[in-house]
């Protein structure tokens, strides 16, 4: 019974983790911010998982990057700017949850 009762926990804990994965996926998509950004790759601006990988650990980076993608800019990544990206494209609650995702190495679905 307690095995089947932890097999059934990292189950949940699991489709928790991969049901995040889709929905920042999601949020990103309809945002449009995959017109810039690719997960692993590349492309006009740096993949998610760069943006995870440099900034991992570091204190403030969420606020960081929750007022980078408002404000937009240039200069972190190469002189191509990042434009704004205002409330009325992403929510404040969709943007946290999404730089949140690219904190934790923007894992695929």
């Amino acid at each position: 019974m307690k095995r089947w009762m932890t097999v059934a926990g990292v189950a949940t804990v699991l489709g928790l983790t991969l049901g995040s994965a889709q929905a920042s996926m999601e949020i990103v998509k309809k945002a449009r911010c995959v017109a810039c950004h690719a997960v692993d790759k590349k492309l006009v601006g740096p993949s998610f998982q760069d943006i995870g990988a440099k900034y991992k650990g570091q204190a403030g980076a969420a606020t960081m990057l929750f007022d980078k993608v408002r404000a937009g800019g240039a200069g972190n990544w190469g002189q191509i700017p990042m434009t704004p990206n205002g409330p009325d494209k992403i929510s404040d609650e969709n943007l946290k949850a999404a730089v949140e995702w690219i904190l934790n190495g923007a894992p695929a679905n």
